[in-house]
């Protein structure tokens, strides 16, 4: 197939996937599937890692900025593309209809508890983003492609790579793990203490402070859970201040890219 009949396909192909996503995860708490909602088939896979119910209102936010890429990618709100910038769609679109199958086909994995599918799933999404997040830090990007195209990628990497490690953990409570003779509280502690440290090289890797913001967003999820009053009401306060300690090392690193942003924008106005 040439790049001319390839090109209507990929747009017509992220809008399809894009829809079928949000229909299946909408249906999947309305009817819901398996007579279990998204949370509930979560909250049956007790662990400390998952954060409070609340914090799960991301997605709205993240199938928002997705319509907008999808609306973007169809050619609204933007001018004629040169060659390497249609290049640049059709990479992203393919990827994210991959990501969009996985993500529709994740939820019946999810509700209908076949776990290790599900996270097999949730890998092949974060691969796509991964890729997709690669492509976009490289690429020359106008003012307009950095919010409709990086911005709702960087927002979904982040919760992805959050959910991937909440995923993993919930395929560990499922098969039983007993941790080696560690104790959950311990395995907690290094799986945010490990997350965080993604995500910190991720943001100053990608000098991505969206990402990091997604990673301050879930972490204060997880800190809400153990302390408020009808959840685990710091049964675990090591939990606490390991996930306050990682949401303060966040922000660290995030005012560090800023700064850094800043600085090299002043030197490019010296320049001028």
């Amino acid at each position: 197939m040439n790049e001319k009949a390839k090109k209507p396909i990929v747009k017509y192909a992220v809008v399809i996937s894009y829809l079928a996503m949000i229909l299946v995860n909408a249906l999947a708490n309305i009817l819901p599937i398996n007579g279990l909602n998204t949370g509930e088939v979560s909250d049956s896979f007790p662990n400390l890692f998952a954060p409070a119910g609340i914090t799960f209102a991301i997605w709205g936010v993240i199938y928002f900025l997705l319509g907008a890429y999808t609306l973007y990618q169809l050619g609204l709100f933007q001018k004629e593309k040169s060659q390497s910038q249609e290049e640049l769609f059709n990479y992203v679109g393919t990827l994210f209809v991959i990501s969009s199958i996985a993500n529709t086909i994740w939820i019946f994995a999810w509700h209908y508890k076949i776990i290790g599918v599900s996270l097999a799933l949730m890998v092949a999404i974060l691969v796509c983003l991964i890729l997709i997040n690669q492509k976009t830090k490289k690429a020359n990007l106008t003012t307009s492609q950095k919010f409709f195209i990086r911005l709702p990628f960087s927002v979904y990497f982040g919760w992805i790579s959050v959910a991937t490690i909440a995923n993993v953990t919930t395929w560990l409570v499922d098969l039983g793990w007993s941790g080696f003779g560690v104790s959950e509280v311990v395995w907690t502690i290094i799986i945010l203490l490990v997350g965080i440290a993604i995500g910190i090289l991720t943001v100053f890797s990608n000098t991505d402070i969206a990402y990091g913001l997604v990673f301050v967003w879930a972490y204060a999820g997880i800190t809400l859970k153990h302390t408020s009053p009808d959840m685990f009401n710091f049964q675990y306060p090591l939990v606490v201040y390991t996930s306050m300690a990682s949401i303060v090392f966040m922000l660290v690193a995030i005012i560090l890219v800023v700064m850094k942003m800043m600085k090299k924008e002043k030197g490019n106005l010296t320049a001028m």
